[in-house]
């Protein structure tokens, strides 16, 4: 299934814009600036994501490391 794109207008600083036309050749400039917000978007999630573990951390029980091996052994035999 083809991807499909939209066409997208927002602003940019100008010393961005000149570096970008001056790096980028006209025919790469959506596929370079995909891919910086596909990186981008993905470093959003992940700090998102990794909030979302250090509070549910912060609202879980500390074990011990002979706390969770008792845990894991347990798990396993029931398999």
């Amino acid at each position: 299934m083809a991807q499909t794109a939209k066409k997208v207008n927002f602003m940019v600083n100008n010393n961005v814009r000149k570096e970008f036309e001056r790096l980028v050749p006209p025919g790469e400039r959506s596929k370079i600036v995909n891919e910086a917000l596909r990186k981008e978007l993905n470093l959003i999630k992940r700090e998102r994501l990794t909030e979302k573990l250090l509070s549910i951390r912060a609202k879980s029980p500390s074990l011990s490391n002979d706390d969770i091996t008792e845990i894991v052994k347990k798990n396993r035999a029931r398999q």
